[in-house]
């Protein structure tokens, strides 16, 4: 069982790529497998939305399950 400290972090057990969407989804409470299908959909549909660039950012910037953030070191 993962514990949930209320943080934003990449998914380590719920994870496809690099576990952003899976992060997501458990900080707001939403399925995994429904945040990725929105993404996705989100993506393609919309110009002004570049997925592939914003999940980069959010895989640089998001600490993983089990990491201690640079802050807080």
């Amino acid at each position: 069982m993962v514990e949930d400290d209320g943080r934003l972090r990449r998914s380590k057990s719920n994870k496809m790529i690099a576990g952003v969407l899976g992060g997501l989804a458990r900080y707001f409470g939403f399925d995994p497998t429904l945040a990725r299908v929105l993404y996705v959909i989100l993506s393609v549909v919309s110009v002004g939305f570049p997925g592939i660039f914003v999940y980069i950012i959010l895989w640089i910037i998001m600490p993983q399950e089990g990491e201690v953030p640079r802050s807080e070191m």
